[in-house]
């Protein structure tokens, strides 16, 4: 439980920085201004998809030798919700979004899953010494 606790925490944390950071990069959030209630909530959900894919990397002897396989994992969830967010214009990106040539989504999400998931991951090691 505190393997996963610590998972979700650190996931948060460094989504919401995230989403700080990358968030002029996009016009509106359902057409309208994005918020800082809404960033959080953003980052609520993304530490909640990061821990459900990153926890059986936690326990799974297999995947634990394959860790490569977080950042293939988030990538795949982000482009999806990307798809998904931009067909129904949940979100849109303003003209200084990097537009990734034939994903046709935006750099920073694209990247953010995986990164995080790998970063969270390596992070809850070195705090619990696992």
């Amino acid at each position: 439980m505190k393997k996963i606790a610590v998972l979700f925490l650190s996931a948060f944390l460094l989504n919401v920085v995230w989403e700080n950071l990358h968030s002029f990069l996009y016009e509106s959030y359902q057409g309208g201004t994005i918020t800082e209630f809404i960033l959080l909530r953003a980052s609520l959900f993304d530490a909640i998809v990061v821990m459900l894919f990153v926890t059986p990397f936690l326990y799974v002897a297999y995947l634990k030798k394959r860790t490569w396989l977080i950042i293939v994992m988030g990538a795949l969830i982000a482009i999806t919700n990307e798809w998904y967010g931009l067909s129904t214009d949940r979100w849109s990106y303003n003209s200084l979004m990097p537009i990734l040539p034939f994903l046709h989504t935006g750099l920073t999400p694209t990247l953010q899953l995986g990164l995080l998931g790998y970063l969270v991951f390596r992070v809850q090691q070195d705090i619990l010494n696992d």
